[in-house]
């Protein structure tokens, strides 16, 4: 591998390459070499959000530097494996290519089950795979999902068996219901001076529901967040403009003005 070549469209074999210089022992990169599964976790996580983030401003130039960064991610824990002598990425490219051939009977076998074929019939399959027939349906929810994505994922799998709220009714009770307990353990809290890991708890029940709340509705809670931090950063930095327009900053300015300001950015959000 050279340097860049301004003329040549590289492709998978060449990003493999890459890779393995990188991780070479004796001529590779010192900081590639420390790298480890789990070293290297964390940026992989980053990485997916950052192509979610993508996808939602409809970054697409964006969006294809975020896959490249993202498959980078799945070329480094292969060549790690591949030290390792665990499997390569040819086995990763293999694994999931027959894995959707699999799952996909409507498409590669029989065209006449696609009227049939559903999310049910997918995870019917999937747990018929990990053989999970005798294991908690919960089991194959992964640990390091984000809390919220983990609560809907939690719960879709308890209501595939049966265990849901039959509509949206119930689950704004029991939302208001955990609110009023969290209320009630904040004002003990604060009579005894004690522990707020009740407290805590409290919030995570409420949390939880919400995200049962969100599951009903066929919200994306994440999502939802996202979108609520981006209206707040949209309409803090309105407030910033206006007080820099005036020579002062935040710091310099009080709530009351700046609650103000927020009322303006959002009625001025609201006609547009």
């Amino acid at each position: 591998m050279t340097l860049e070549d301004p003329d040549r469209r590289y492709g998978v074999a060449d990003l493999l390459g890459v890779m393995a210089a990188l991780r070479h022992p004796e001529t590779g990169c010192p900081w590639d070499l420390e790298q480890t599964f789990q070293t290297i976790a964390p940026y992989t996580v980053e990485e997916a959000y950052e192509v979610a983030d993508a996808i939602e401003r409809r970054d697409f130039e964006g969006l294809k530097g975020e896959l490249g960064d993202l498959l980078f991610q799945a070329v480094y824990h292969s060549r790690i494996a591949e030290e390792e002598g665990q499997f390569g990425f040819a086995d990763v490219v293999d694994g999931i290519t027959r894995k959707m051939i699999r799952r996909h009977p409507h498409v590669f076998a029989d065209t006449n089950l696609r009227a049939g074929f559903g999310r049910s019939a997918w995870e019917d399959m999937k747990a018929k795979e990990k053989g999970t027939s005798e294991v908690s349906v919960l089991a194959d929810v992964p640990l390091a999902l984000p809390a919220l994505t983990r609560a809907v994922k939690l719960q879709s799998k308890a209501a595939r068996v049966g265990f849901d709220w039959p509509s949206l009714e119930p689950v704004l009770a029991k939302a208001e219901e955990e609110f009023a307990e969290l209320k009630a353990e904040l004002e003990e809290a604060s009579a005894s001076r004690g522990s707020s890991r009740r407290v805590a708890e409290e919030f995570g029940d409420l949390l939880f529901v919400m995200a049962n709340v969100a599951r009903h509705l066929g919200i994306d809670p994440e999502a939802a967040l996202r979108e609520a931090n981006a209206k707040f950063v949209r309409r803090f930095e309105s407030i910033e403009a206006a007080l820099r327009s005036d020579g002062r900053s935040p710091a310099q300015s009080s709530l009351e003005e700046m609650d103000r300001l927020w009322d303006a950015a959002k009625s001025a959000e609201d006609k547009s």
